[in-house]
């Protein structure tokens, strides 16, 4: 797979026809993606766990709400750091402890002590397991019509108002997914 069909640091945003009841109304942020297999985190989904009951130090630099994020389905037992780093353009020297996913979007080694990000960080989102698709998955998905694919922003990790999330990543595309925003809960009670 080339660098030009990598899907990395993209959201992808579930269709309101994607029946898997673990993904309805996700927004997927893209950690990998090659002929490998795919791995993201869903960014809204957040738990009623504290980030200070899993991952003391890590508490005081979490974002609000300072909450655990299911992640996705896999893996429900292990942790991922996401953080913004400001300025953390390709050009820039990553930071100790944190590696580059897609422009100022990166993991976080949590097996580091947190001072070494402390000052660096600008968000920090923790998520309990993961999204994954094996060889070829996703793109089944996505020619079935399971998911939209859009640019990321970096307050997409960090949406203080995750519920919403769906929503406000559809309205601010400049086509006709900006429409799909609009699609009810529940249609059959239209």
């Amino acid at each position: 797979m080339t660098e030009v069909s990598s899907l990395t640091g993209r959201l992808l945003v579930a269709t309101p026809a994607l029946a898997d009841p673990n993904f309805d109304r996700a927004v997927v942020l893209l950690l990998d993606h090659d002929e490998e297999g795919s791995l993201g985190v869903v960014l809204n989904r957040p738990t009623p766990v504290d980030v200070g009951d899993i991952l003391e130090g890590w508490a005081d630099l979490a974002g609000e709400p300072g909450v655990v994020f299911q992640g996705g389905p896999v893996s429900l037992d292990s942790a991922l750091g996401v953080a913004v780093i400001p300025g953390g353009g390709a050009g820039e020297r990553a930071p100790l402890g944190w590696r580059r996913v897609h422009g100022a979007i990166g993991l976080v080694d949590l097996e580091a002590p947190p001072e070494l990000l402390a000052s660096a960080l600008g968000s920090l989102r923790i998520f309990a397991g993961y999204a994954g698709w094996g060889p070829g998955q996703l793109e089944d998905e996505l020619v079935e019509g399971a998911w939209y694919v859009v640019e990321s922003e970096p307050g997409d990790v960090s949406s203080p108002a995750p519920e919403k999330l769906w929503r406000e990543v559809l309205r601010r595309q400049r086509n006709e997914l900006a429409m799909v925003a609009t699609y009810p809960d529940d249609p059959s009670l239209n």
